[in-house]
C-alpha cells in the first residue's frame, strides 16, 4: 500500500508536491494521470474528446485502485478520481494517510493555466473550476486524513511541512 495518497482539484500541487514528498521519503511517485496517459497511449483531453469522459472514468478507477492496493510510494490522484465509489470507499476504509491538499481558485487558475488539457475546464474555466470544487470539496474533506493548503507555497515546502506532520512513514501493513 502507498505511504500516502495526495488530493484535490486541479492546481493544487498534487503531482508537483508528490515529487518533492517522494524525494523527501525515498520512495517512488506514481502519478495517475500519467499513468493513464502511458497505458491508453492517448493524452486525457484526447480520451475525454474521442470515447468520453465515462469512459477515461473508467480507466481511472481500474488505474487508481490498482495503485491504491499496490505502490509504495506516493500516490498522486486526478481531481476527479475521488468521485469514484469504489476510489472512497477503498480510501475511507484503508489506513493510508489520504492528504487534501487545498488551493483558492486565485492560485489554481495560474498554475493549471485552464487550458485544453484540463477537458472539464475547457470552456469558462474559472466558473468550471468552482463547479467542481462545490461538488467535490465535501467529498475531499470527508476522505482526508489531514489538509494542507498550497497557496503562495512551493511544492518542496507543502512537501516538508506534510513530512514533518508524518515523519518517516512506512507504508501500512
Amino acid at each position: 500500500m502507498p505511504k500516502a495518497v495526495l488530493i484535490g482539484p486541479p492546481g493544487a500541487g498534487k503531482s508537483s508536491v508528490g515529487r518533492q514528498l517522494a524525494k523527501l521519503w525515498d520512495c517512488e511517485i506514481f502519478d495517475s494521470d500519467l499513468e493513464i496517459e502511458r497505458v491508453s497511449g492517448k493524452k486525457i483531453a484526447d480520451i475525454f474528446t474521442d470515447e468520453g469522459e465515462p469512459a477515461f472514468r473508467s480507466i481511472e478507477r481500474e488505474i487508481v485502485l490498482k495503485a491504491l492496493k499496490d505502490e509504495p510510494g506516493v500516490v498522486a490522484l486526478g481531481g476527479g478520481s475521488v468521485l469514484d465509489s469504489a476510489v472512497g470507499e477503498f480510501l475511507q476504509a484503508s489506513s493510508i494517510p489520504v492528504l487534501y491538499l487545498e488551493v483558492s481558485i486565485s492560485q489554481a487558475a495560474p498554475r493549471v493555466g485552464f487550458n485544453k488539457e484540463r477537458p472539464l475546464l475547457a470552456i469558462n474555466p474559472r466558473q468550471q473550476w468552482m463547479q467542481l470544487m462545490e461538488k467535490r470539496r465535501g467529498i475531499y474533506e470527508a476522505l482526508a486524513t489531514r489538509s494542507f493548503n498550497t497557496d503562495n507555497r512551493k511544492p518542496a515546502e507543502v512537501a516538508r511541512e506534510i513530512a514533518d506532520v508524518f515523519g518517516d512513514i512506512d507504508a501500512p501493513n
